[in-house]
């Protein structure tokens, strides 16, 4: 057929605008981009703006002036000019039973015996029971910086036997000390370490779990009416308020099983821990609480894989499992510690569960181990948030800290992790 026998082209189903349509009608698109690109300019600001007045108020509670006033100074009680820093355990012992009445030291006695205590223990019963340093006022960062003149006044006036110092909250006597009934001596040495205990089984149980149910539901399950029950399911339970956690590991873990997170049937003779209000009663909860979004996550991580890395493999003769674990894993698996790490900010932060759970709102004891008591960085910020004293929302401000220290912390070794994998991808790629 020439060229001019061809059948002449198909119309044209659109034509362009005219000239002055076509600009029109582009100049309109610029506007309406102009508009979003400023709505979210604004919507960055605000939440800059909302972020910087968070942290500003943080900080502006960590610091400042504080008026402190001593019941017995610790100059009186040194022994043999032995300060009181540098007295032995026993010397300590007896400064107690001198100053304090005996039902207070058969009480004391009772919780935990003298002879089980540490020095450092005995050390800090002295400074609550004996000098007892009491804070009577306490000032902002802002206040304290711009009228510490009128502040200096105002203590000579009032409070002439008290001394006005400069305290940051945040210190590492705050670190080292336990939680205290006295916010001069309060710390959050308890509470770090039940943060951290809590945490490291939630993820020792969750991941494994997370990421063994991710390559069931991706990898083996058959697209049948059960497995989409099971799909629907854990998406829905993704959005579950996390107090309803809570009231399930209430009934499941300390109540079903209090044999098991008490420690009774390993041998665990602890008659503060027998009702199952332990770590690993708060872990088990929480496992369950970010089981979802690790589940989530992880499938996403392995349906992104390319389907031609699975059949290179089969290609080349593996099987199954070994196409999982030397292709598909590897490569999923940078995607899997991002859902790890959304899962340990959500569950860090957690406090309903906990308080539901048994969560101590005031342990003075370090837990050792997960038949523990314990409480956590969030739990001992509600604690005391909902003081009447002033003080001890200064002691949250500076809890706050640690905890968004801690936070960091553990999100950049798994970003570090997440990474490297990353980097090994590509060098084999």
């Amino acid at each position: 057929m020439s060229v001019s026998e061809r059948p002449s082209a198909l119309p044209v189903a659109c034509t362009l605008p005219k000239d002055h349509l076509l600009k029109r009608h582009i100049a309109m698109r610029h506007r309406v981009g102009r508009i979003w690109y400023f709505l979210f300019l604004l919507s960055t600001i605000v939440g800059i703006i909302a972020l910087t007045a968070l942290l500003y108020n943080i900080v502006n509670q960590s610091f400042g002036l504080v008026a402190v006033q001593n019941t017995v100074e610790p100059e009186t009680l040194t022994i043999n000019g032995v300060p009181l820093e540098e007295l032995t355990r026993e010397q300590l012992v007896s400064i107690l039973e001198q100053y304090v009445s005996k039902g207070v030291m058969r009480r004391l006695e009772s919780e935990i015996p003298f002879a089980m205590r540490s020095r450092d223990n005995i050390y800090q019963l002295v400074q609550e029971r004996v000098i007892r340093p009491e804070i009577l006022m306490s000032w902002q960062l802002v206040d304290s910086v711009f009228h510490r003149e009128e502040i200096a006044a105002f203590i000579v006036e009032n409070y002439p036997s008290a001394r006005l110092q400069f305290r940051a909250w945040l210190n590492p006597d705050f670190i080292r000390r336990p939680q205290s009934s006295v916010p001069a001596l309060a710390g959050v040495r308890t509470a770090i370490l039940g943060s951290l205990w809590v945490i490291s089984i939630t993820i020792l149980v969750a991941f494994p779990l997370g990421l063994g149910a991710a390559i069931y539901l991706e990898e083996y399950a058959s697209d049948n009416v059960v497995n989409r029950i099971i799909q629907t399911n854990i998406n829905n339970l993704a959005g579950v308020p996390s107090i309803i956690y809570g009231i399930l590991g209430l009934a499941v873990f300390v109540r079903a099983l209090e044999p098991l997170t008490s420690g009774v049937i390993f041998g665990v003779n602890d008659p503060t821990t027998a009702n199952g209000r332990t770590v690993l009663s708060a872990s088990l909860t929480l496992a369950l609480l970010v089981l979802p979004l690790l589940i989530i996550n992880a499938q996403e991580a392995i349906r992104a894989v390319p389907r031609s890395l699975r059949e290179g493999s089969y290609a080349l003769g593996a099987t199954k499992w070994e196409t999982i674990w030397h292709h598909v894993l590897p490569s999923a698996m940078p995607g899997v510690l991002t859902g790890t790490i959304l899962a340990i900010s959500r569950a860090i932060g957690e406090t309903a569960p906990l308080v539901v759970v048994g969560a101590s709102t005031f342990v003075s004891l370090d837990p050792n181990g997960p038949f523990s008591k314990f409480t956590t960085l969030p739990v001992q910020i509600y604690q005391w948030t909902s003081r009447p004293q002033d003080q001890f929302r200064n002691l949250a401000g500076a809890a706050i800290l640690v905890l968004l220290f801690l936070l960091l912390s553990l999100n950049a070794g798994a970003v570090l992790l997440r990474n490297r994998y990353s980097r090994r991808i590509q060098g084999i790629s």
